[in-house]
């Protein structure tokens, strides 16, 4: 099965100091009120074609009767799928997220029959580092820009379409990708797109606008939790794919005041983290800190007693 680069780290758990967490302070947030999911949660909605990715967000604010929300990740008004939305107080979260690893399924269409044996080499041969020069309407600067192809699975060949699964980074144009397959073999161009992956976000727990306006209607009308509940997640569900490090609650006043996370104020963190890594800092109970660039590594978390270990 395919998989991102973060979906292929093996993480383990170690403890460097144990501890227990305080009943008397916070709670694990999958046992937030719905009052708090609304203004701090995030919302994994399929975006439908036709409107931007700013338009969505904005009918989710309709929705919630909500003040803010942002979206992470642009997608072009006809491109369906994951649109990681966050809510009020979360919205800075989806920083995190506009770095991390996308998935799409594309239907190209081929301006010429072309063998499948020409199309499966031309598709293979974008696997990896590629050098990509952005649309004539994008918005970034139109320069050639290094972007790494992780995968790219062809799912169907019908005559002169074919439908492809690719994993790319961050900032990959798709429409320009098959552009570039198909100049080879006789031209190429996007005929349809849908984002199936945004970091650790994917189809599974994806959710409409519908889903989401009934959801709101039960939970203000019906006092039914549920489906609201299922509707929005807690914004740790964003930072899942980043490594974590868990911080004793004597140090969680002064991380909540801006201070860097030190080594004695650790009591558990995950494997593989190297210096320079964007590391999440959590309680003991799961709930989100703050963000930091790691500065050292786990095997040097786990055996220094002094010093900094992230600076937030």
């Amino acid at each position: 099965m395919n998989k991102l680069p973060f979906e292929l780290i093996k993480r383990k758990t170690l403890t460097k100091k144990q501890a227990k967490t305080s009943s008397e302070y916070g709670n694990i947030p999958e046992e937030r009120s719905v009052k708090t999911l609304l203004k701090t949660g995030i919302i994994n909605i399929d975006k439908p074609q036709g409107p931007t990715s700013h338009q969505t967000a904005d009918y989710i604010k309709r929705i919630l009767k909500a003040k803010k929300a942002g979206h992470s990740g642009t997608l072009d008004p006809n491109v369906t799928g994951v649109l990681p939305t966050a809510l009020e107080d979360s919205t800075k979260i989806v920083q995190v997220l506009l770095p991390a690893g996308k998935e799409y399924i594309a239907l190209a269409h081929f301006h010429k029959t072309v063998s499948e044996k020409d199309i499966k080499k031309e598709f293979n041969n974008y696997i990896g580092k590629i050098e990509q020069l952005p649309p004539v309407k994008s918005a970034v600067k139109r320069q050639l820009r290094e972007r790494d192809i992780y995968y790219i699975e062809i799912m169907e060949i019908n005559k002169q379409d074919v439908l492809f699964r690719v994993g790319c980074q961050a900032g990959t144009y798709i429409r320009k990708l098959i552009h570039d397959i198909g100049r080879k073999i006789g031209g190429a161009h996007m005929a349809e797109l849908r984002r199936t992956k945004a970091g650790p976000f994917n189809e599974s727990t994806i959710v409409t606008l519908q889903d989401l306006s009934d959801a709101f209607y039960y939970y203000k009308e019906k006092n039914n939790e549920k489906f609201i509940r299922y509707c929005i997640k807690p914004v740790e569900t964003a930072i899942a794919h980043l490594p974590k490090i868990y911080a004793l609650d004597t140090a969680v006043d002064s991380l909540c005041h801006g201070s860097n996370l030190s080594l004695p104020g650790i009591s558990k963190l995950d494997s593989e983290i190297n210096p320079h890594d964007l590391v999440a800092v959590l309680t003991l109970k799961g709930e989100l800190i703050a963000l930091g660039a790691a500065r050292l590594s786990s095997e040097e978390m786990m055996t220094k007693e002094k010093g900094y270990a992230v600076k937030t």
